[in-house]
């Protein structure tokens, strides 16, 4: 999946977060962390950064220390971590203290603030706390109504202004949820032959709704 500036909707909900990655490398400490629910734009965020700093990105429970080790012998020292809160302790640890001894920067992703990570490891749980954390909120009405507008342009898909009111009053609120309402709309539209409209609309958030009723369907979500 690629992660382009164009693509990234600025909103209130998101505002302070894109500040910041436009102040690397002014970072306090050459480090820095976001945090927010699930869907609300870390990964884009994060990987904007990575492309602009010309660094990396790792998953955090990908934090292993061959890769860890695989990082510090090819002087990566620009490093992002998605999930970080999820990284094992000793590898993050040694990972964060690799980059900042060669004037690197770090920047970790998560749901929530570091401070509130469950860290035992007292020299990493110092270091967290003293990094600089930037909530990102979820998307508001104005951005998530501009996301799916600019996914149905982006599919050459003509929507009435009540199909886009009917979605933002009843799908999830997230850039992901939007993206997949979009997509599963334009197969259903070309499926039957027919345009878009609130009945069909309604039609797959009832499906939704079916689907995260189950107790497995939230397995997996970041």
């Amino acid at each position: 999946m690629g992660f382009s500036r164009a693509d990234f909707l600025v909103s209130d909900s998101n505002v302070s977060a894109m500040g910041w990655m436009d102040r690397w490398p002014d970072w306090p400490s050459r480090s820095l962390a976001l945090y927010g629910p699930a869907g609300c734009g870390k990964t884009h965020l994060v990987n904007l950064w990575s492309a602009q700093a010309s660094g990396i990105v790792v998953a955090g429970e990908a934090l292993t220390e061959e890769v860890v080790a695989d990082l510090v012998l090819r002087r990566q020292c620009r490093i992002a971590v998605d999930g970080a809160d999820r990284a094992p302790e000793t590898e993050l640890l040694h990972l964060y203290n690799c980059c900042l001894e060669t004037r690197g920067s770090v920047l970790l992703a998560a749901r929530k603030p570091p401070a509130a990570w469950d860290i035992t490891l007292p020299d990493l749980n110092s270091r967290l706390r003293a990094i600089l954390a930037v909530e990102m909120g979820r998307p508001d009405d104005p951005l998530l109504a501009a996301v799916l507008v600019k996914h149905f342009g982006d599919r050459q898909l003509h929507v009435t202004p009540e199909v886009i009111s009917y979605l933002l009053t009843h799908m999830e609120r997230s850039f992901a949820a939007a993206a997949d309402m979009v997509g599963r709309l334009d197969a259903l539209s070309l499926r039957n032959q027919r345009a878009i409209t609130v009945p069909m609309a309604r039609r797959l958030v009832s499906e939704n709704r079916l689907h995260s009723s189950s107790p497995s369907s939230d397995a997996g979500v970041t």
